[in-house]
């Protein structure tokens, strides 16, 4: 399955591109229907009962030719139609031809599977009156439903679910999975996603599922004669004494990324309290990150987990932000910038890692879905955004984005963003690109949740992230 993510627009850009250079539509819808009576083959027994219920555009169309090959196939299927036979135009109108049996309305009867065909990409508003009830009646039915392109109901653009939506055991869609197939809630009422190849031409694009093909290039690999400096040297500031435990978990997780060295830095009190804890880190006292710069081989910088609301904190994001060091600012560090995106502006690479309510703080209620959200706020601050959530969206200032979709529910866990942060930060440190750190981060991270299992709490990502880091190495030779 391509990375690539294609919004409705874009996808119908492809379409036509396809049909100028010479392949009617019609061709591609049968191909579309093809794969739609494939899946349904695979989801439903030989000779079984299928309902196809169908819209009047042209994702019933699909709907109307994936039943006839059905019915080829030894199925025994129903088609059912929202609205008249005599309305449907263009290629629906065609494809409905190739069903020569009877067309019932929107009531289904008992069968295995139903195909939903109602409506395609380009609803983005809530269904109302009868399609409203035929949705409702498909979710009420009780048998397995196979969605056509999105589940009638959800925008294919943001994953909202305005109104009623159907909520499919499996989607097939076409060329390229859509970004409302994987932001939440759309992922939860896709199921099981198929993204069938139906002949479109190639066309670039900038939005993307986070995947390993986005990044795995620019994994770090250290040669036969790395030492611990070759390997990255990167610097997580700890939050004040009894306020220690977060820049902890983010040290560490620096550590398991790659990260060569890796040093706790604050005040005694705090370094104090961090001895008691680590043996891994170096701990070195200071009031300011400043003094820590003159290290050349000083590579990434962390600050913001548990480092406090206060002047001070600001007073060091400031001196940080002034350096040439790689620099990723979470929680606090955000908090305390609140308002004021612009004076992040800086040449390093800068990865910021908000969740939604410190992203609002700082850049305020920017307006659209959230991978528009994320890629304003990159702009806006030159930096790369880690908005996360359940749905993390990784933003990049050069317009690049990447939503996530490995994440399990138990991550939502005190301290998992402190793992997050260090891992971005150790990646960093190993001269990671910021955009493909990121991504790799959030992936890793949700890899570790994954593996870690139900009821985890913070402190087993780390040893979770070797499991899972380790089992890429042996997998794909070193890296993933």
């Amino acid at each position: 399955m391509s990375a690539e993510l294609l919004s409705a627009a874009a996808m119908r850009a492809v379409e036509a591109a396809a049909m100028a250079a010479g392949t009617p539509g019609f061709v591609l819808m049968r191909r579309a229907a093809a794969a739609v009576a494939r899946q349904a083959s695979a989801m439903a027994p030989p000779g079984a009962t299928v309902a196809v219920l169908c819209g009047p555009g042209n994702n019933g169309g699909d709907g109307f030719a994936a039943a006839a090959l059905l019915r080829e196939a030894g199925y025994r299927v129903s088609v059912h139609l929202l609205g008249e036979a005599a309305a449907l135009k263009g290629d629906a109108a065609r494809a409905a031809a190739l069903w020569s049996g009877p067309v019932a309305g929107p009531a289904l009867p008992a069968c295995s599977l139903i195909t939903d065909a109602l409506f395609g990409i380009g609803l983005n508003r809530a269904p109302q009156g009868a399609a409203a009830e035929a949705i409702a009646a498909m979710n009420a039915h009780g048998a397995p439903i196979l969605a056509v392109d999105v589940p009638s109901g959800l925008d294919a653009d943001t994953g909202a679910a305005p109104g009623a939506v159907v909520r499919a055991a499996h989607t097939v869609t076409f060329h390229r999975a859509k970004p409302g197939h994987w932001l939440l809630p759309g992922r939860d009422y896709c199921g099981a996603l198929t993204v069938a190849d139906i002949g479109l031409l190639e066309a670039p694009g900038t939005l993307f599922r986070n995947d390993p093909a986005l990044w795995a290039a620019h994994w770090p690999r250290p040669g036969a004669g790395a030492h611990k400096y070759t390997r990255g040297a990167c610097l997580v500031w700890s939050g004040p004494a009894l306020a220690t435990g977060a820049a902890r978990l983010s040290a560490m997780a620096a550590l398991r990324a790659g990260a060569g060295i890796v040093t706790l830095a604050g005040d005694r009190a705090a370094m104090t309290e961090q001895a008691a804890h680590v043996t891994a880190p170096l701990l070195r006292v200071a009031e300011m990150p400043g003094e820590l710069l003159a290290d050349p081989r000083l590579v990434a910088c962390l600050i913001g987990p548990g480092a406090g609301l206060g002047p001070a904190t600001r007073a060091r994001v400031e001196q940080l932000l002034a350096s040439t060091r790689a620099l990723v600012l979470d929680a606090d560090a955000l908090t305390v910038m609140a308002g004021a995106p612009q004076a992040l502006r800086r040449a390093p690479p800068l990865v910021l890692t908000p969740h939604e309510g410190e992203f609002r703080t700082l850049f305020g209620p920017l307006p659209g879905p959230k991978p528009a959200r994320a890629l304003a706020a990159a702009r806006a601050s030159g930096a790369v955004v880690v908005l996360k959530g359940a749905d993390t969206v990784i933003a990049a200032p050069d317009g690049r984005a990447a939503i996530n979709g490995n994440a399990p529910p138990w991550l939502a866990t005190a301290g998992s963003g402190d793992v997050l942060a260090g891992l971005v930060a150790g990646l960093l440190a190993q001269g990671m690109p910021a955009f493909e750190a990121a991504c790799a981060a959030v992936f890793a991270h949700g890899a570790a949740g994954m593996a870690a299992g139900p009821h985890l709490i913070a402190e087993d990502l780390p040893g979770a992230l070797y499991q899972v880091l380790r089992g890429w190495e042996e997998e794909r030779g070193r890296g993933p």
